[in-house]
């Protein structure tokens, strides 16, 4: 129970420096990887920022863990996040294994059931959407489309004469 608040300043002082510099190393590392690493997390950012966080908090707290490998195992997963993203961003099918397609869950009037089930969203998630862009008759919407960020984008009747039609024919399949 002695040492329930206070262990010794030592350690402390461990904790405050390899804290700081853990802390640099992720916000640096962050701003040089690009607008990526902090925008709207689809499935496989967000597997990189738990671990990431996973690694400095053990870096951090676990004195076991020299400060130079947490710092090289923090710096391979942003290095093989660009590598990923990059062969991605050039790569349809390789995108298409690692990352989620966006789908309609419901399309001119209709709640689309199967769709719902399989991406485990309610009528509720779905209506809460519309009244968050201001729509609340459901005739009003054309789409709503599932993204692969796990957002919803709601197209509204009015919107729909904007849409380029290959965007949206693919995901009514």
């Amino acid at each position: 129970m002695d040492m329930l608040m206070f262990d010794d300043l030592e350690k402390l002082g461990r904790i405050l420096l390899t804290t700081v510099m853990v802390y640099v190393l992720i916000v640096t590392t962050t701003k040089v990887s690009g607008k990526r690493s902090i925008s709207q997390l689809n499935n496989f950012d967000w597997i990189m920022t738990v671990m990431i966080g996973s690694l400095g908090a053990s870096t951090i707290l676990l004195k076991e863990i020299p400060l130079i490998e947490g710092f090289v195992s923090i710096l391979t997963l942003y290095i093989l996040q660009y590598v990923v993203t990059k062969y991605a961003s050039i790569s349809p099918h390789f995108a298409r294994l690692i990352l989620s397609e966006p789908r309609i869950v419901f399309y001119q009037g209709q709640f689309l059931p199967e769709a719902m089930r399989e991406e485990r969203l309610t009528r509720q998630e779905l209506e809460n959407a519309m009244r968050a862009e201001g729509i609340h008759n459901l005739d009003d919407v054309e789409a709503i489309v599932f993204e692969s960020n796990a957002e919803l984008t709601v197209i509204s009747k009015g919107k729909q004469r904007d849409l380029i039609p290959e965007t949206i024919e693919p995901l009514t399949r």
